[in-house]
Order: C-alpha cells, then sequence, then structure tokens
C-alpha cells in the first residue's frame, strides 16, 4: 500500500527540516507513537500502540539530505514499511512537507484500514499536527544536519 500527503507549513525549510530529524520529538504529533529512541545517526526503536495494538519496530535512515530529504525503511519488527519527507522551499517562510509511505499491511483490519482510506486520514492528520507543533513554536526543538548517502546498487 502507498500513500502521498503534504502540507504547507509557514516556517522556513530548514526550520521545518530541522524539527523533522527530531524523532524523539515524533510523540508530540504522530498518533499512536509512544516513544522513538534513536539508536545512532541512522537507526530509531519506535514504539507505537495504534487501535489497541502494541508494536516494537527498528527503522534505518537509508538517505538523508540537509534541508531536502530523509528517507527510511524498516529493519525488524513489524509493521514493514518504507518511505521518504522531501521539503520544499516555497518562499523564504513557507515550506511543502510531502510525505511518501509504502506500508505491508500485515491483519486484516489494516488491510481494512487501508482500502477505506484510514491510513491516509491518520497521515493527513499527523502532518497537520506537525504544522501546528512547528508554527506554535516558530522553531525546531534540535537539528541533526548530517548527510547519509544513499546506497549505491
Amino acid at each position: 500500500m502507498g500513500t502521498e500527503q503534504s502540507i504547507e507549513v509557514e516556517v522556513p525549510v530548514t526550520t521545518a527540516y530541522n524539527q523533522w530529524t527530531q524523532f524523539e520529538d515524533f510523540p508530540h504529533f504522530m498518533s499512536g507513537v509512544e516513544s522513538i529512541s534513536q539508536l545512532d545517526d541512522q537507526r530509531n526503536h519506535w514504539v507505537t500502540n495504534i487501535a489497541g495494538v502494541r508494536r516494537e519496530f527498528d527503522t534505518r535512515i537509508t538517505e538523508q539530505v540537509p534541508d531536502e530529504r530523509v528517507a527510511w525503511t524498516t529493519e525488524s519488527g513489524s509493521p514493514r514499511q518504507s518511505g521518504v519527507v522531501t521539503f520544499h522551499r516555497i518562499s523564504p517562510t513557507q515550506t511543502k512537507v510531502m510525505v511518501q509511505l509504502d506500508l505491508e499491511p500485515e491483519n486484516l483490519a489494516e488491510k481494512i484500514g487501508d482500502k477505506v482510506g484510514i491510513i491516509d486520514a491518520q497521515i493527513k492528520a499527523d502532518l497537520g499536527k506537525f504544522k501546528t507543533f512547528i508554527e506554535a513554536r516558530g522553531a525546531e526543538t534540535g537539528a541533526w544536519r548530517g548527510d547519509v548517502d544513499r546506497p549505491t546498487p
């Protein structure tokens, strides 16, 4: 299942990007995310609880370019997913944030949720929460400006 959602935020591209690199702050704006622990520059451990289903999984950053993109994939646990978030400068004070996610539904409820658009709606709602979070602050909570090069085939 693949989905794509975007939102425009009233902050500079650097601010939006910097905040997105603060994975441990995701529970402030992502529903169902209990915690994210950053294991190193490329790996994170997630704990989620969505509709009463608690899951733990690890993700690996597969590509990261400051002010442009962050791409990831799951390494272990479930659900299997990969995605990319890109940042597009609209003006000096406005940024478009676009999320593309590929998720493999594992059970009947997830497959039904995919068919009726619940996953799309959740991503859209979480982007709205990100917008509220970053615009209310006006500044990022931190930043990681390193590069992670895309693996060569």
